[in-house]
C-alpha cells in the first residue's frame, strides 16, 4: 500500500452552460481505474487519505458532484441520474474504458446509476455504507417522503443533526459528530435540500433491476439490519465491517483503501 501522499491534479470538465464539475486526478493513466463519489453535503476531499493508501499503479478519479465542494451548477434537476452524469462526464474526458466506481452514502445511488448509464465501462459498483438504508433508499410512500422532507424544510440544522445521528454508533466522539455536522450543514442551497428530495424520490429497486454489474456494499455492522439483509441480500453482497461510524473512509482511509483495492480490479 502507498503511504505517502500521491501526486494529484485537480481538473474540471464543463458539462453544459450551467454545470462544472471539478475533480482530482492521480496515479498512472494505464492504470486500473477507480471513480470515488462522496455523499450528500460532502467532497471529494473525504477521499484524499484514502486514495493515499491505494496501491501505486491504479488511476484514481475523486469527483465533487454539482454544488458540492468546488463544483458548481445552475440546473434544476438534482435526481440521481443527474448526479451520475456529473461522473460520467468525468470518465468520459478522462477517456476511461473500464473502471470500479465506488460511492459513498447518497454517492452510492449515485455509482448505481453511473453504472446503468455505462453498463460497458463499469465493472463493479462499490457503495460505502450506502443502499442498505431503509428510511432513505427504497422508493418511498407519498406520505413517507412529506414527512421526510418536512422535517428539513422546517428545521434544516436538526434533520441533519438527526442523519449524523442515526450514522454514528453508539460511542461515537462526540467532536467527531459535530464535525461531520458543521461540514454537512453548510451545504450549498438550494442543490442540498434538492439532491435530498431526489434521494428520497429514487427508485432504487427499479434502479438494481436495470443494474447489470456486481455491487458490493461495505456496512458498518452496528448500522445494518437484518431487514436490510433479507431484502436486498440477493440484489447486493452486503459485507459487515467495524471501521467506525457512516463516515468510516474519512475515520479508517488506509482499511478502506484495502477493501476497495480488493473489489472489482482483477
Amino acid at each position: 500500500m502507498a503511504t505517502a501522499s500521491r501526486t494529484r491534479k485537480n481538473l474540471e470538465v464543463r458539462r453544459s452552460d450551467h454545470t462544472t464539475i471539478r475533480y482530482t486526478a492521480s496515479g498512472p493513466a494505464g492504470g486500473p481505474t477507480l471513480a470515488l463519489i462522496h455523499g450528500w453535503a460532502c467532497d471529494r476531499s473525504d477521499f484524499d487519505a484514502v486514495t493515499d493508501h491505494l496501491p501505486e499503479n491504479y488511476r484514481v478519479l475523486a469527483i465533487d458532484l454539482a454544488e458540492h465542494g468546488e463544483s458548481r451548477s445552475t440546473r434544476d434537476a438534482w435526481t440521481m441520474e443527474e448526479f451520475a452524469r456529473d461522473v460520467v462526464a468525468v470518465l468520459e474526458v478522462e477517456s476511461v474504458n473500464t473502471c470500479v466506481v465506488a460511492g459513498h452514502s447518497l454517492g452510492g445511488a449515485v455509482a448505481v446509476e453511473v453504472g446503468r448509464l455505462l453498463p460497458d465501462t463499469v465493472s463493479h459498483v462499490v457503495a460505502l455504507d450506502a443502499l442498505h438504508y431503509l428510511s432513505l433508499f427504497p422508493a418511498l410512500s407519498e406520505d413517507q417522503t412529506d414527512a421526510t422532507l418536512q422535517m428539513f424544510r422546517e428545521d434544516f440544522a436538526a434533520g441533519v443533526r438527526g442523519l449524523v445521528e442515526a450514522g454514528s454508533p453508539a460511542g461515537t466522539d462526540t467532536a467527531l459528530k459535530d464535525s461531520y455536522f458543521e461540514k454537512m450543514v453548510a451545504v450549498r442551497q438550494p442543490a442540498g435540500l434538492r439532491s435530498l428530495e431526489g434521494l428520497v424520490h429514487w427508485d432504487m429497486d427499479a434502479a438494481l433491476r436495470a443494474t447489470k454489474q456486481p455491487i458490493t456494499v461495505f456496512a458498518i455492522r452496528d448500522l445494518v439490519t437484518r431487514e436490510a439483509i433479507d431484502r436486498y441480500g440477493d440484489h447486493f453482497d452486503i459485507m459487515p465491517v467495524d471501521l467506525g461510524s457512516h463516515h468510516f473512509p474519512v475515520e479508517a482511509p488506509e482499511a478502506t483503501a484495502k477493501l476497495l483495492s480488493g473489489v472489482g480490479t482483477e
